[in-house]
């Protein structure tokens, strides 16, 4: 599903600690790390995209997490001309995006696994708050800074970390 600009319309996943920290994902077979994302299909919502993506990348069910927010709008990216696939009817240029902020408890990460469908991740972490920032592929970097800048508000109120001395 193309829309009439070239845009793919799709979901992103930011889960988020009590910490304020963020679960950072490995892809399969690559040193590149990413917030799990995907499509979403033809008569569906961006909720219902999104727990199916959580679902499919993750391993998460909706009692697994909370809903703390969403973008208002889209944000878009454009592919690199190199991602294009110039034979394609639409051509997809690049993805139009709504990002959810989800609160995942620490006690519910043992649910998180790569195993249910095709698996696009094969480990995780958690990661500061902007850290994704320096760790993502060039040409989605402007989108996840607007997201993250966007739904930081709603960031829980973070615990101090406790370290052994």
């Amino acid at each position: 599903m193309i829309d009439a600009d070239g845009f793919r319309p799709n979901v992103g996943i930011i889960l988020v600690n009590a910490h304020g920290q963020l679960l950072w994902a490995k892809r399969i077979g690559h040193d590149s790390w990413q917030f799990p994302q995907g499509g979403i299909s033809r008569g569906e919502t961006p909720l219902d995209a999104m727990y199916r993506e959580l679902y499919e990348e993750v391993g998460l069910h909706p009692e697994h997490v909370k809903v703390l927010a969403v973008t208002r709008d889209w944000l878009r990216y454009r592919l690199p001309k190199r991602y294009v696939r110039t034979g394609q009817e639409p051509l997809c240029i690049g993805q139009k995006q709504k990002w959810f902020l989800l609160y995942l408890d620490e006690a519910n990460t043992k649910h998180i696994r790569f195993d249910v469908g095709v698996p696009e991740f094969d480990d995780w972490q958690w990661v500061s708050y902007w850290f994704p920032l320096t760790g993502v592929v060039p040409f989605k970097r402007n989108v996840y800074q607007r997201a993250l800048l966007e739904l930081i508000d709603a960031v829980p109120r973070q615990k101090p970390l406790v370290t052994k001395t």
